[in-house]
Order: C-alpha cells, then sequence, then structure tokens
C-alpha cells in the first residue's frame, strides 16, 4: 500500500493553507493513471489543503473488495464502477458468496458522493500479433482484466456479446492486477486487450510508445442489437460513440482506429467515489464543497481531465442503480449549483 497522507499536508503547509485537520480518514482507491485515482488523489489534496480531514490513501486496490470495506465501515472513502453495488445489491457475480440478504444489508450502507467515468472497453492489439479484430479472437490469449471485479465482467460481457465465446472456452482469458497491467501487454504476453481505458491514457500511450497498435470499434450491427442496448442501459454502463477522427487524434501516429464507418462504438462503465451512510453529514459536506469548488482544477491534472465526467452528479444514477447521494454531497453539489435527480437523493 501506498499512502498519501504525508504529501497532502506537506502540500498544505507549502500553500500557507491550514494543515489542522480535525478528521482522520482512510481511502481506498485504483492505481494512477485513470480517473478513479485522480478523483480520489484531489479529495485527499484538497481535504488536507483546506484543512478539512487527513486521507490516508491506498491505491492500487481491488474495488470489488474496497467497496465492501465501505459498506463494512472498515474504510471511509472508495472509488467503485456503478456496477458493483449493483451486483452486490443482489448478492451475485464477485459477491456471491455474501448471498442476496447480507449482500442487500451491506449495499444499503453505501453512499455516493462523486462521479466519473472510469474508461472506455474495447479491444486492441500490436500490429505484431496479427490479430484482424472481434472475428479472430477464438483461441487468443486476451487479458481482460484484473482477477475480479468490475472491469473484469464488463470486457468477458462484451466479447461473449460481440463474438459469442466465453473466457475459459472460446478463448484464454487472462488476468492480472492493475498495478501490472502496462508491463503485461507491453511485454506482448497477450494476444489481444480489452479493458476499460481513457483517450489519452497512461498504459494507451506506453503501447503506442512501443509498437504500432490497433483498436477496433464494437460492429455497427452488434452495438444497435437489443443485448447489447440493453447491456449497455444497465447500472454501470452507459454507451459511448466517437469520431475515429477524434481517437487519432487524441492518440498519435502510434495508433489506428479501425470502424466499418467514420463512428467508433464502444460502452463506457461508469462510477464515482462512495462512503458509508454513517459518514458524518457535515464532514461529507464539507469534503464534497470543496472537491467541487476545485473541479477545474481537477480536470487539468490530466490530459483526459474534460472527458470523464467529474462534474456531472447525474451520471449513471436512478433506475436499477441502486446507489443514492449522501445528503451531505447532495446538498454540496445544489449548493455549488448543480441539479440532482429526486431520485438520486438519500431520504
Amino acid at each position: 500500500m501506498k499512502f498519501s497522507a504525508l504529501a497532502a499536508v506537506l502540500s498544505g503547509m507549502l500553500l500557507g493553507a491550514p494543515v489542522a485537520a480535525q478528521v482522520n480518514l482512510t481511502a481506498e482507491t485504483a492505481s494512477p493513471g485513470g480517473a478513479v485515482y485522480l478523483s480520489a488523489a484531489h479529495m485527499v489534496e484538497i481535504a488536507g489543503r483546506e484543512g478539512i480531514a487527513n486521507i490516508q490513501l491506498a491505491d492500487g486496490q481491488t474495488l470489488t473488495n474496497s467497496l465492501q470495506n465501505v459498506a463494512e465501515g472498515k474504510t471511509d472513502i472508495a472509488g467503485t464502477p456503478h456496477i458493483l453495488p449493483f451486483l452486490m445489491n443482489r448478492g451475485v457475480g464477485p459477491y456471491g458468496e455474501l448471498g442476496p440478504e447480507k449482500g442487500a444489508e451491506l449495499a444499503s450502507n453505501l453512499r455516493a458522493i462523486t462521479p466519473y467515468t472510469l474508461g472506455i472497453f474495447f479491444l486492441f492489439a500490436y500490429d505484431s500479433k496479427n490479430i484482424g479484430g472481434w472475428e479472430d479472437l477464438e483461441g487468443k490469449k486476451i487479458y481482460n482484466g484484473p482477477p475480479r471485479g468490475g472491469a473484469l465482467t464488463n470486457a468477458r460481457a462484451m466479447i461473449q456479446i460481440v463474438t459469442g465465446l466465453k473466457d475459459g472456452e472460446g478463448y484464454e482469458g487472462m488476468q492480472a492486477n492493475w498495478g501490472q497491467a502496462s508491463a503485461v501487454i507491453t511485454g506482448g504476453e497477450p494476444d489481444a486487450v480489452v479493458l476499460p481505458e481513457l483517450f489519452p491514457s497512461g498504459r494507451l500511450t506506453a503501447m503506442g510508445a512501443a509498437g504500432k497498435v490497433t483498436g477496433w470499434s464494437m460492429p455497427k450491427a452488434v452495438y444497435e442489437s437489443e443485448g447489447m442496448q440493453k447491456y449497455i442501459k444497465a447500472p454501470g454502463s452507459a454507451p459511448f460513440t466517437a469520431p475515429v477522427s477524434q481517437l487519432q487524434e487524441a492518440m498519435g501516429d502510434g495508433w489506428t482506429f479501425v470502424s466499418e464507418d467514420d463512428t467508433f462504438r464502444a460502452f463506457a462503465t461508469i462510477g464515482g467515489d462512495v462512503v458509508n451512510k454513517n459518514m458524518d453529514e457535515e464532514l461529507v459536506y464539507k469534503l464534497v464543497s470543496a472537491y467541487v469548488a476545485s473541479v477545474e482544477e481537477l480536470k487539468a491534472k490530466a490530459p483526459f481531465g474534460n472527458t470523464v465526467n467529474f462534474d456531472n452528479p447525474a451520471l449513471g444514477m436512478c433506475g436499477a442503480n441502486p446507489m443514492k447521494y449522501h445528503k451531505g454531497a447532495a446538498r454540496a453539489w445544489e449548493d455549488a449549483g448543480y441539479t440532482i435527480p429526486d431520485c438520486a437523493k438519500d431520504r
């Protein structure tokens, strides 16, 4: 584990801001390089800078476990794709051992505080692997995420809906923790990769620097099919389309993007940071108010900052998503002029 509380305090001291925070908190997040980590790291920084709290941040965590830790009161803040509270609430998937009753009990303890897009799921491979697209995946080794969690669930589902292939049957799924992802991919062991990524992300940039890479759009007919449309509107997912030229410009000459027309089709995985429902309302209000007030500063910290919905609190809420905003968080967003849907408010 890597802890960032000291860094947050030192940052506040150097800026001449108050650092005598009254509260010590713990947080868990993913590995550096994406929106999940950036959101948490920014919360650590501004909480320390504003004298609200000292937050001890552990990165590189498996978010499936982190979410359960928050639900059980073992951790104060964690990042999550929205699919995980949905699965926990039903006691299925990675929470199958909990069962429906215990899963629903734990999920009822979770409350949202901030939103973001975790990444865009799509297929990509080094040109040297001679992969021609989705139709070439049968029998291949595909890196599709960490050993467990929402990313693996989504990647497996995407491959199955597009190709009909199942992990362990039609292809060999390969899993490794997020902290190992770049080394695994650039090392060349997998034939192809299906992961949630950002344009640009550090992982994709590193790939392009190591060799020519191609990314494939989801076939239009599959994207528009009833099965895929139902899947990408489920909790934790959202449809994604972008001009191929836009992605090409963002990623540079190391990358080529392939679609049957000028539109790249995929789906996004969405989520945000969560806390336990019992966290003090005024503390949450102060944390989220400081976060929202500095959201432009947050966006400026990464090249993908303006594309991941850091300031869209309605992202993925309501419908089948069981998550509600913590009362302190909802008040902070609304006081800053944002709209929280009524169905996303904790009554």
